[in-house]
């Protein structure tokens, strides 16, 4: 009799301490499934008694982790979409009149590319250089962005490279959706461009990409980089 008596009270104080530790957990605690984690916020988790442990007043032993604060670049895209739809492209040709002076040569100064790489001209304020994508309908071919466009900026509009003018008058315009592999950076378009400011489009893209650069570093968190310890944090 005694044997069960002491079960019971050991099981009613299990419960009080599961109990206890739900409600002292703090709005940054793990307590929602599913619930998506944020950067920035730090997370408390604490061990769980089993029903069959005895119970003790040693503390229970509670850890803390933080997700890693984004860079500018990786804030600026954190939540872009991978996917998007009904983007409108035109195609260029090196033997455009407007491209003579420039020759076969990109904005990056490399040569433009067809194949299975293939070089895209945009505004680098929306799709930085060196973002590469596919169109859905292309599978096995890889755009690269590495040049821009005077007639480019402020648009969507993605101007995709063809090695001849007939190429060229053959893709004409066409909305396609687009599947990003991997976004260019914000820094190297502004390295690129520095010394270029004098051109009214490129200032443009130039001084749009400093104004997102600057709201997402707003937007960072001002802390530590995520690590998991034994014990509360005591950074400010």
């Amino acid at each position: 009799m005694k044997l069960i008596i002491k079960t019971m009270i050991q099981l009613l104080l299990v419960a009080a301490v599961v109990l206890v530790l739900l409600s002292s957990c703090s709005t940054d605690s793990l307590t929602k499934t599913g619930q998506a984690l944020e950067s920035g916020v730090r997370y408390e988790v604490r061990q769980a008694l089993a029903v069959k442990d005895n119970f003790s007043t040693k503390p229970v032993r509670t850890y803390y982790f933080m997700l890693d604060v984004p860079t500018h670049e990786s804030a600026l895209h954190a939540r872009s979409v991978w996917e998007l739809r009904n983007i409108r492209t035109t195609a260029y040709c090196h033997r455009e009149a407007d491209h003579r002076s420039y020759g076969r040569l990109a904005a990056t100064g490399t040569p433009l590319r067809f194949g299975t790489v293939c070089s895209a001209a945009a505004d680098w304020s929306r799709y930085p250089v060196g973002t590469t994508f596919r169109i859905k309908t292309q599978p096995s071919v890889i755009y690269e962005v590495d040049d821009y466009g005077s007639a480019l900026v402020g648009s969507g509009t993605i101007d995709l490279y063809r090695p001849t003018l007939g190429d060229m008058n053959e893709w004409g315009v066409r909305s396609v959706d687009i599947e990003i592999v991997k976004w260019g950076s914000y820094e190297d378009s502004l390295r690129l461009m520095r010394d270029r400011t004098r051109y009214p489009h490129v200032r443009r893209m130039y001084l749009d990409i400093q104004k997102h650069l600057d709201q997402a570093g707003n937007r960072l968190i001002q802390t530590t980089p995520a690590t998991t310890m034994n014990a509360p944090s005591t950074a400010a």
